[in-house]
């Protein structure tokens, strides 16, 4: 289950009739409501992420949208059956979508360089700046690299969905088995329709080609961007800009926002460590669990007298044993990717607010020099000028986002901890439950001697 904040807010798409047919379509559903009795103080520690700062030397084992109105066709024109309109809609949603992405059917490529997985990416949708309604492609994680290069070269102050790292975390899962094939591609899922249902990401010229074009045309595509010599010229400003020192005039909000993510930073950390511990132990009990049941029955072969007993507590043993394996993929499936992902949503911002700083910084600079050099005043008032405006685009850019962002992270981390409570309550009841039925009959057969025993 992922959940996903969703703000109305971008561009409206062209008016779409209502659909007279039910579907999800590839998108993510909204998130259910989390339960009154646990909503409260779920929502105070998504909030704050508080942990005391103790747990920092504990040791480690180891993404609103836009949506359009409502609106009615003219009877004259036709609809086809086979339309976006008739196949997806959220009946939960009180508006559509126009873009659906799908990744899935991962396939192994092995040649005499390399070996790596593509995915299949299907796209359905209704906008007019689409040659079609439905685009196939297949994507390897290097496209996906470059797609999250180009959006932040694009839109350096905003905030990108993060990609799954290339490597893996030692101990973890194996390259290539099914379970890591898996993640990465449920991460993958989430990244395309993350940047969908951004109001400006989703607009982008490179994101349209990346769903549409043929690996050949993405090829081709690729070499047409920026040199060496441009981007190493990127580098060396960024460089000279963090060299210059701390800014002089960086407006509260975004000193704000740094020690927020400052301390946001570390306390997602320290969970994603827990979380990844607990995950270990949990999988180590449950391996020992596996061995523990049928101890007790080649055990009952040998005791006449108590073999049923013995039955009942291996049968026992083998239902919490299951009961724990669905705990356990409850975990990976809806706590440690959200812990995760969260923990590279944090570098994510680091960097972008450090960008937003980079242009500032140059502003700065530029007004510096204009008040010790006379000459040229109209040609550093004119670059001042542009400067500023490029300052106060990159300023209400990343404001817009942030609140995005912080409302889609505590709707993700509530969603993410009410799930691990109900799956934790209903583990515990089941597994009570278990116990109580055989505790029981063990009453019953127990009652029953008894009373054999009495009569003459």
């Amino acid at each position: 289950m992922e959940a996903e904040g969703r703000v109305p807010g971008s561009p409206p798409p062209p008016p779409l009739p209502p659909s007279p047919g039910g579907g999800g379509g590839a998108g993510a559903d909204p998130p259910a409501g989390a339960p009154e009795a646990v909503r409260g103080p779920l929502l105070a520690a998504t909030e704050v992420l508080a942990l005391d700062d103790e747990e920092d030397d504990l040791e480690v084992f180891s993404k609103d949208t836009s949506l359009a109105e409502v609106n009615s066709f003219s009877p004259s024109i036709p609809i086809s059956p086979s339309s976006m309109i008739n196949q997806y809609k959220y009946e939960d949603e009180p508006e559509l979508k126009d873009l659906f992405i799908t990744v899935d059917d991962p396939e192994s490529h092995i040649t005499a360089i390399e070996t790596f997985i593509t995915y299949r990416v299907v796209t359905k949708t209704s906008r007019g700046e689409f040659d079609s309604s439905e685009y196939e492609v297949r994507r390897r994680y290097q496209d996906f690299l470059w797609l999250k290069s180009k959006l932040e070269e694009a839109h350096p102050t905003l905030i990108i969905p993060p990609l799954p790292e290339k490597f893996i975390m030692k101990g973890m899962v194996e390259r290539f088995s099914d379970e890591f094939i898996e993640t990465r591609r449920n991460a993958l899922h989430k990244f395309l329709n993350r940047i969908a249902d951004h109001p400006t990401l989703t607009f982008n010229e490179d994101f349209k080609i990346f769903l549409t074009a043929q690996a050949w045309e993405l090829s081709s595509h690729k070499k047409q961007g920026p040199g060496l010599l441009n981007r190493m010229g990127q580098t060396v400003r960024a460089v000279a800009s963090s060299v210059r020192g701390g800014l002089k005039n960086r407006p509260e909000p975004f000193t704000e926002m740094n020690n927020y993510m400052l301390t946001f930073s570390q306390k997602i950390n320290v969970l994603d460590k827990i979380a990844h511990r607990i995950y270990k132990e949990e999988r180590e009990y449950f391996n020992e669990m596996k061995e523990y049941g049928p101890i007790h029955t080649l055990w009952s072969a040998s005791e006449d007298d108590i073999a049923d007993s013995l039955k009942g507590v291996a049968s026992c043993i083998e239902k919490c044993c299951k009961a724990t394996e669905k705990r356990m993929a409850g975990l990976t499936e809806n706590l440690l990717p959200i812990l995760h992902e969260y923990v590279l949503y944090s570098e994510m911002l680091m960097g972008v607010l450090k960008r937003r700083d980079q242009i500032q910084g140059e502003l700065d600079s530029k007004v510096d020099a204009l008040a010790s050099k006379k000459t040229e005043k109209d040609l550093f008032s004119e670059e001042i000028g542009k400067l500023e405006d490029k300052v106060e685009c990159a300023n209400n850019a990343l404001k817009a986002d942030w609140d995005r962002w912080k409302q889609n992270m505590q709707c993700d981390m509530r969603s993410a901890f009410t799930n691990v409570a109900e799956n934790n309550l209903r583990y515990y009841k089941e597994c009570l439950a278990i116990w109580e039925s055989f505790l029981a009959s063990q009453r019953v057969d127990l009652h029953v001697e008894e009373d054999s025993e009495d009569r003459p």
